[in-house]
């Protein structure tokens, strides 16, 4: 019997080779396989919805600052491009709005993404505003947007307006007894790879259709182990290695 492998996230894109959450990253990630992506969502002062990770500039873009002081216009001045980790390759690589990864994913209907709302833009600009402004750009989508995130506030305020998957995203594995998680019956969560107990068999409570991910992995035999004990996803920066090396494993004699 064929050995049974996992689902692989491209997490923020094709991030080992190309600046995360740009779109050059995730356009990276389709072309060498994957089909299923996160990516994380931050605001502007304008309140544009865009691709970013981390509570301030400095990591991605080389300059002091958050995104939620700058508008729109102001980032796309500056190379979103991971400079300490890249050097100069990617300069010429500004910030994604996600209108355009919106419209760039309208042409591959097949593929799935995780769009993580981050807790620093919900609690910047409120949970409401976040909300009208992310769902009304995901809406051309919608079938293939599962939305995660740690707040789960937010979740469930999504869960009263509109029916969009939903994922609760935490780090500590006791976390999913969580009254709230509970109540908001997520289709997913994810969870740090890390913080599995080593044995023994993964399920997901009260909601007996919810699918269990993991972040990040970058090990395929560990993805293997965490599959077979209940994992369905596993995320990974590395996604066209990861894929080549289960496809290997899968179906070595």
């Amino acid at each position: 019997m064929p050995l049974s492998i996992p689902q692989l996230v491209a997490h923020r894109g094709y991030a080992h080779k190309y600046p995360e959450n740009t779109l050059l990253a995730v356009q990276a990630a389709v072309e060498a396989g994957a089909r299923f992506i996160e990516f994380d969502v931050l605001m502007t002062a304008d309140q544009v919805p865009v691709l970013f990770h981390d509570r301030d500039m400095q990591r991605m873009c080389g300059v002091p600052g958050t995104i939620h002081e700058q508008s729109l216009a102001q980032l796309q001045a500056l190379p979103v491009s991971e400079p300490e980790k890249f050097g100069d390759a990617f300069a010429d690589i500004s910030i994604t709005s996600l209108e355009q990864v919106v419209s760039y994913l309208k042409t591959v209907p097949e593929v799935t993404v995780f769009v993580e709302l981050k807790r620093q833009g919900l609690d910047v600009h409120g949970i409401d505003l976040f909300l009208d402004k992310v769902l009304l750009a995901l809406s051309p989508i919608k079938k293939q947007v599962v939305i995660i995130s740690y707040s789960l506030e937010a979740l469930l305020a999504i869960k009263q307006r509109s029916d969009y998957q939903l994922g609760a995203v935490f780090d500590r594995w006791d976390e999913r007894n969580s009254p709230l998680i509970k109540q908001l019956k997520p289709h997913y969560l994810f969870t740090d790879i890390d913080d599995l107990p080593a044995t023994g068999r993964l399920v997901c409570p009260e909601n007996p259709d919810c699918q269990l991910a993991v972040y990040e992995c970058i090990d395929p035999v560990k993805a293997i182990q965490v599959h077979q004990q209940g994992v369905a996803l596993v995320e990974t920066f590395q996604i066209k290695e990861m894929l080549t090396a289960l496809n290997y494993l899968k179906d070595k004699p």
